[in-house]
């Protein structure tokens, strides 16, 4: 059926009562009749989403879609905006429907996030990882504070760097977000915002005072100067910059291959690093990732979260995925048996599959065209 597409709504009814209720994982609060404030609220799991908090989110936002003219996404604490997806509870379901309907709604949430008329502002105070981008990095306003820390570590832990990675990633200048894509490579404060991830940069204590000032804003106009007023600006370095060249030279092969051996040609210390780096990463996901930037660079974000939806069904049912969560965040022992073991040993055949159709035709569908096909 078609309707299991459908992301389910909470009734804007039960919002308040979410808000005055210690125990909930995401809180919605009104803030007049034009303003909204979602908290995720999971601070023993860093923030880490599940599906109940997605569905919980996806929700907020579409019953506020017509009324507000303001939105704003923090998460709970100083630690963590939000860690990610709850992997682990995916891994140890297995390929499940429950599993499966994390990532449609996670994604018809990151769909949403990307198109979302009234101003979006994600305050991405913490740890910012994989699930914590897609709710952030798609809207029109990511505040970034000191404590800020950005990574796509998927490739680590069998997955790939997913939420809409393959369409924001290739867009960022150069060969950069290949190379976190790739590497997991975690970029910190200032630097999120010179990587074109984060819009604005505040200093963490201001965040309260900025937060207050956005709900007294009065239009579009209000919201961008107060971001502006706050926002910090810095001529320090990129954390990067004086690695941009090679990234770019080194990251420009048609393969992960080619990538490996400009590496070695470079020589250099941070060339010697980052292929230790990437020695860790399963084999298969780093090829399945090329092949996912490479494509999402032309696609928009509707069409790169299909793809994706392909691809995290199909390493559901058969991947690194679930050796890696083992190795790294179950036994922890940090020794993942990766299949196949080397590079060499990824045919095609075996790439091409996470982009193929799925097998019981059950792809990925946003709300608008479920109810178009009802």
């Amino acid at each position: 059926m078609l309707t299991r597409n459908l992301p389910r709504t909470v009734p804007s009814a039960l919002f308040r009562a979410m808000s005055s209720s210690a125990d909930r994982t995401v809180l919605c609060e009104e803030f007049g009749p034009d303003k909204g404030v979602i908290t995720l609220n999971r601070l023993k799991a860093l923030n880490a989403i599940n599906l109940d908090m997605v569905r919980q989110i996806y929700g907020a936002m579409r019953s506020w879609q017509g009324q507000k003219n303001l939105v704003i996404v923090k998460g709970a604490g100083e630690k963590s905006f939000c860690a990610g997806g709850d992997v682990r509870s995916l891994v140890e379901a297995g390929p499940v429907p429950e599993s499966r309907n994390f990532f449609r709604e996670e994604y018809n949430l990151n769909a949403l996030i990307g198109s979302y008329k009234p101003d979006y502002v994600a305050m991405i105070d913490g740890i910012t990882m994989g699930g914590g981008v897609g709710l952030s990095v798609h809207g029109k306003y990511r505040v970034a504070t000191e404590r800020t820390m950005f990574a796509m570590p998927e490739t680590a832990i069998g997955l790939f760097p997913d939420v809409g990675g393959g369409y924001f990633l290739p867009r960022l200048d150069g060969k950069l977000g290949l190379y976190l894509g790739l590497t997991g490579f975690r970029l910190k404060g200032k630097d999120v915002a010179k990587a074109g991830i984060a819009t604005h940069y505040v200093e963490s204590k201001n965040l309260e005072a900025l937060e207050k000032e956005l709900l007294a804003s009065k239009n579009s106009s209000d919201v961008a100067a107060t971001l502006d007023k706050f926002n910090v600006q810095d001529s320090s370095e990129f954390v990067l910059a004086k690695n941009l060249k090679q990234i770019n030279a080194c990251f420009s092969g048609p393969t992960v291959e080619s990538i490996l051996a400009a590496l070695e040609a470079d020589g250099s210390e941070w060339a010697q690093s980052t292929l230790k780096t990437l020695a860790k990463m399963s084999p298969l996901s780093m090829k399945v990732t090329k092949k996912q930037l490479d494509l999402g660079r032309t696609m928009d974000l509707r069409s790169c979260l299909r793809m994706e939806f392909r691809m995290a069904v199909h390493c559901l049912i058969d991947s690194d995925f679930k050796e890696g969560v083992r190795a790294l965040l179950i036994d922890r022992d940090q020794s993942p048996k990766w299949k196949p073991t080397t590079l060499g040993e990824v045919t095609e055949q075996q790439v091409d599959r996470f982009f193929g159709a799925l097998p019981d035709g059950d792809e990925l569908l946003f709300e608008d065209e479920v109810k178009a096909n009802m």
